[in-house]
């Protein structure tokens, strides 16, 4: 399978599950896997129709979905969080990332679920 089929299957497999989770129409728009200048690097999943709100109630279930999509696509999942619009209750994409240390450091030093007002946290894997 090439890299562009293993993106577009786990597209439809997480839009798919959310759908059938929430019941009601979640869209993702785009599925990236991205290489930063800083050296973080990852997947990046753009929504429509996803809100703070179901965030908050189905965490636990988003977070595992978000978990596997990228153990599929070979990505640690060590850092998972979803970007929200500042001044709404929409979600504009969900994030599975490997920080770089020194993004690292920087969310490391945070606290709670909102570091940031953009930021909702589902998973950060503290290292030793």
């Amino acid at each position: 399978m090439t890299i562009t089929e293993i993106l577009a299957k786990n597209r439809g497999d997480l839009e798919n599950n959310l759908r059938s989770l929430l019941a009601k129409p979640v869209f993702i728009i785009e599925m990236d896997v991205f290489a930063l200048p800083c050296g973080c690097k990852g997947v990046t999943v753009n929504t429509r129709g996803l809100q703070y709100d179901d965030l908050e109630i189905f965490e636990e279930h988003i977070n595992g979905y978000l978990k596997k999509t990228s153990e599929n696509l070979e990505i640690e999942s060590s850092f998972l969080f979803a970007r929200l619009v500042p001044g709404t209750a929409e979600i504009a994409s969900l994030n599975s990332r490997v920080l770089c240390n020194r993004c690292y450091m920087d969310f490391s030093r945070g606290s709670g679920k909102k570091p940031r007002p953009d930021i909702y946290i589902l998973n950060f894997e503290r290292r030793e």
